[in-house]
């Protein structure tokens, strides 16, 4: 999990333990420039002939904070039945991708983030939360924050919704969640935006048909990428889903544009948690 002391991280520690209960978590937090707050560092400054004190008091209040930091995440996913532990890391910037590189090396099941920044100019710039889902090669669980209390209700014993349209990517999220959620009833949700007519109407899976709910959007109504996200979303909300599952590929260059877009928009626009499944090449399940 990164996290950051936020209080959508802190919020994240809650939702994280409702859908993994019992889960062993790494809580990371990323010690970044200018590696301590601007109050603490204008109490240490001592003057341009001590420049060398400075750098030295800024590494080491500046650590000492970032680990009382980490600890406060991981006292917190304790508390909510976590094995947690934390790892604080030194990074030059690019948290989001430093994440990413964590996940490849740890060797997660899934990577949890929050979802400070998401919306508004900052979904525009880039939050830390888009980076890990386009670098992780783990699947991307973004906590929405704030949830409401039906929502947050949701989340213990609430079905999963999976966008599907017979995809790679659509597999991959499938599988990623079978794995993930074994004992959740699944909803495989087929949304056309674009017109197509594709046989969607049931998929024979390792473990046993599953039936595809098949919606269609009216793409007028804005992009077709937010169209397919408000449809996930609204019936997510009328299924009462603990999440909304998306891939990150689609099976044609068309296709892939698509389906790449309406995750990201989904992350944008729904209401409850996210999980984005990477595409098979890059090392998902």
């Amino acid at each position: 999990m990164g996290y950051d002391g936020s209080p959508a991280a802190n919020a994240a520690v809650g939702v994280g333990a409702l859908l993994f209960p019992g889960a062993h978590a790494w809580i990371v937090y990323l010690w970044t420039p200018p590696f301590a707050r601007e109050d603490l560092r204008r109490r240490l400054w001592t003057g341009t002939s001590h420049v060398n004190e400075f750098v030295e008091a800024i590494e080491r209040e500046g650590r000492w904070e970032a680990e009382q930091i980490a600890a406060v995440g991981t006292t917190l996913g304790r508390a909510a039945g976590w094995g947690a532990e934390s790892l604080v890391e030194r990074s030059y910037g690019g948290e989001g991708f430093r994440v990413a590189q964590l996940a490849l090396e740890l060797d997660p099941d899934v990577v949890l983030v929050g979802s400070r920044g998401l919306g508004g100019a900052k979904a525009v710039l880039g939050s830390v939360s888009d980076m890990v889902v386009h670098y992780s090669p783990k699947p991307v669980l973004v906590a929405a924050h704030p949830l409401l209390t039906a929502e947050h209700a949701a989340l213990a014993t609430g079905p999963v919704l999976i966008g599907w349209d017979g995809s790679a990517g659509a597999h991959g999220a499938l599988t990623a969640v079978e794995r993930l959620f074994p004992t959740r009833d699944l909803l495989l949700v087929s949304v056309n935006a674009d017109g197509t007519t594709d046989d969607l109407d049931s998929y024979t899976g390792s473990n046993n048909d599953r039936q595809v709910v098949r919606l269609s959007v009216d793409s007028q109504h804005g992009t077709s990428s937010r169209a397919v996200a408000d449809t996930l979303a609204g019936l997510a909300r009328e299924r009462h889903a603990a999440l909304v599952a998306v891939g990150s590929r689609g099976r044609t260059a068309i296709r892939e544009i698509l389906l790449g877009s309406v995750a990201m928009a989904t992350l944008h626009r729904a209401s409850r948690p996210v999980l984005v499944v990477p595409s098979a090449e890059r090392g998902s399940a």
